[in-house]
């Protein structure tokens, strides 16, 4: 034990005996049997304790624990008294007394168990009493910060300092670097900013002070002040110059004039508020950063994804012309037939009806283009990989055709359905198997071949070309890298996002065998 406890009763026999006890059971004691050096004591050493009798010739104990209290306001007060009424008691209590010992106490340990107890309330007292100070403080600082919105955390900040310092008039001002003033937001009754923006003004002062203040119009303070008061009819002002990365801040609370004045415990109070404000508008800010960076990031990302698109259906258009125009040209040819005034009805209808099937494949073939280049917005659904592929193979089957390139396909039976964004795997699998077919310029083999594995699908995208030089091989699926003639450098960027923000990846398999081979994975619950 290293309790300090201090003793003042004007009987030596009780002081003399109490000290003796309470060294033995390891505190640290200072007696008197006066006042004034008790006083001079209390005002030079941190006291625990303070062990008091009530009734002493010339002093009286109340006067003694209020007078500790102001210069230690946690100590801990234990009073002693032969006078163990009901009165004394109570008096005792509001007081804020944490012990009451009667004269003479039989046994030694009967003192030290008291003196215990009482330290030990004592502790519990302050505990709470710091949990209750700073709870409130807690939950402000709380709802700051998880307030991202400037506009609206400037209206919370006025709404705290409201209610925790029980004003009804706050303003927040921004010093600019000139040291004038700008009001940006206040309640209540708040002081203006003078129309000619003077240096002489009433928050000039105030700015140029460089320091909290207090303002009441009972005083003290300055008069200049307490006239300003009576011109917005307050009672009381509180100003606090608020050091941020952007320019400092001056806060303002003030009471009407029918309110209680300011304290310093309010100041106390003011001061912590201001510094929390000026921490949740810069977190506000970050957050404001935060998200334009993102906005940004989102945007570019939907350009390479346009761009791509724009390029792929550059790719695209031999089969998409060769799948439009024949089927136009039958439907032509049939119609012209159907035409001919000498023909049998018969043979009429026939050919209607091989017109009719021409335009059927047509609006396929339209249907397909435009599951392509719908928007990117679309949202996620569950889809069959198998039907993707299948449906991508088809629209690429004439340019697959004419390049002399065999595909040889190898699904498993039943594959998993997978929740993504359809158009955009169809793009995915358009892009690798267009790189597949540019690095076969004069034909060659490309396997496909999609299987369950754990947790999701596996795609493996196999052609025999020439392959990828080792030193490109890092650089790959980097923007506007490509190791084509022409190219975009964007097919492989773009993929590689889409795959990524589906919780994918996408990578290349060097020991596959000749050419390049693309492994896409994609897991089954999606993102």
């Amino acid at each position: 034990m290293n309790e300090h406890i201090l003793i003042l009763d004007d009987e030596p026999g009780i002081t003399k005996l109490c000290t003796r006890l309470l060294i033995r059971a390891g505190y640290n004691v200072s007696a008197f049997t006066e006042s004034s050096p008790a006083y001079q004591h209390l005002r030079s050493n941190e006291i625990d304790m303070l062990l008091v009798d009530i009734r002493m010739p010339g002093t009286d104990g109340f006067e003694v624990i209020n007078h500790a209290k102001k210069l230690q306001p946690d100590i801990a007060v234990l009073v002693m008294t032969g006078y163990g009424t009901v009165e004394t008691a109570i008096h005792a209590l509001r007081q804020g007394v944490d012990g009451l010992l009667l004269k003479p106490f039989e046994h030694g340990a009967e003192l030290v168990d008291t003196v215990k107890q009482a330290l030990l309330d004592s502790e519990r007292k302050r505990d709470a009493a710091r949990i209750n100070t700073l709870r409130p403080l807690f939950n402000v600082t709380e709802s700051l910060l998880s307030e991202t919105r400037r506009d609206k955390l400037m209206i919370l900040i006025q709404k705290s300092i409201q209610a925790h310092l029980r004003c009804k008039n706050v303003g927040y001002y921004q010093v600019g670097g000139d040291q004038t003033v700008k009001l940006l937001s206040g309640i209540g009754n708040v002081p203006a900013i003078s129309s000619e923006n003077s240096k002489n003004g009433f928050l000039d002062k105030i700015v140029n002070l460089k320091k909290p203040i207090i303002i009441n119009a009972s005083g003290p303070g300055s008069k200049d002040f307490g006239s300003e008061l009576q011109k917005l009819n307050l009672n009381a002002a509180m100003f606090t110059l608020v050091k941020g990365i952007n320019g400092d801040s001056l806060l303002f609370a003030g009471r009407d004039e029918n309110e209680n004045p300011f304290r310093e415990a309010d100041l106390e109070m003011f001061l912590i508020l201001s510094n929390q404000s000026a921490i949740a508008l810069e977190n506000a800010r970050l957050y404001a950063e935060l998200r334009d960076y993102v906005k940004q990031v989102e945007d570019s990302q939907q350009a390479l994804l346009r761009a791509e698109k724009m390029a792929t259906s550059g790719r695209l258009s031999v089969s998409i012309a060769h799948e439009v125009n024949n089927p136009l040209q039958a439907v032509q040819n049939c119609l012209h037939l159907a035409g001919r005034e000498d023909l049998p009805e018969e043979k009429r209808k026939e050919y209607f009806d091989l017109a009719n099937t021409e335009l059927d494949r047509l609006m396929i073939t339209v249907q397909r283009m435009l599951d392509f280049y719908r928007p990117g917005a679309v949202p996620a659904s569950k889809v069959k990989l198998d039907a993707i592929l299948k449906h991508v193979l088809d629209l690429l089957a004439q340019q697959l055709d004419k390049q002399k390139i065999s595909v040889s396909v190898n699904l498993a039976k039943r594959l998993p359905e997978v929740f993504v964004v359809d158009n955009q795997i169809q793009q995915v699998f358009i892009n690798l198997i267009l790189n597949s077919t540019d690095a076969m310029p004069d034909g060659g083999e490309l396997g496909i071949i999609a299987k369950p594995v754990k947790d999701g699908i596996e795609i493996l995208i196999q052609d025999n070309g020439p392959g990828i030089p080792d030193e490109s091989l890092p650089h790959i699926f980097e923007p506007f890298f490509s190791t084509k003639e022409g190219g975009t450098g964007l097919g492989l960027t773009v993929s590689y996002n889409i795959i990524t923000a589906h919780a994918g990846t996408l990578e290349i398999i060097s020991d596959n065998g000749p050419g390049t081979c693309f492994r896409l994975f994609l897991p089954i619950g999606g993102k």
